[in-house]
């Protein structure tokens, strides 16, 4: 069964912000790093109990080419990404949803 896969507005602007950055350093890196993270996005949505719970509920999935993770949590039969996050410091996304 997929999942229906919803962004906190915090880890919306996690992922444009990034998206952004990459696409400044060279051009088409933005939207690879977009079509990665939606890559994985449809991984979660697959099966989201795969993924390894790193914070309580909270898992994560690392994504591929790029040193970012997706965090999430099951909510109910939907997932919740919570953050689109890199080696920054944990923190800023811990006391998300």
């Amino acid at each position: 069964m997929t999942r229906a896969v919803r962004f906190l507005p915090e880890a919306l602007e996690d992922l444009i912000e990034t998206q952004r950055w990459y696409a400044s350093r060279e051009p088409g890196l933005g939207q690879a790093f977009a079509e990665a993270i939606a890559a994985a996005v449809e991984r979660i949505a697959q099966d989201p109990a795969t993924f390894p719970c790193v914070h309580g509920a909270v898992r994560r999935l690392v994504v591929r080419r790029f040193p970012y993770a997706v965090y999430f949590r099951e909510v109910g039969d939907d997932v919740l990404v919570l953050a689109v996050h890199g080696r920054q410091d944990p923190r800023r996304w811990q006391g998300r949803g």
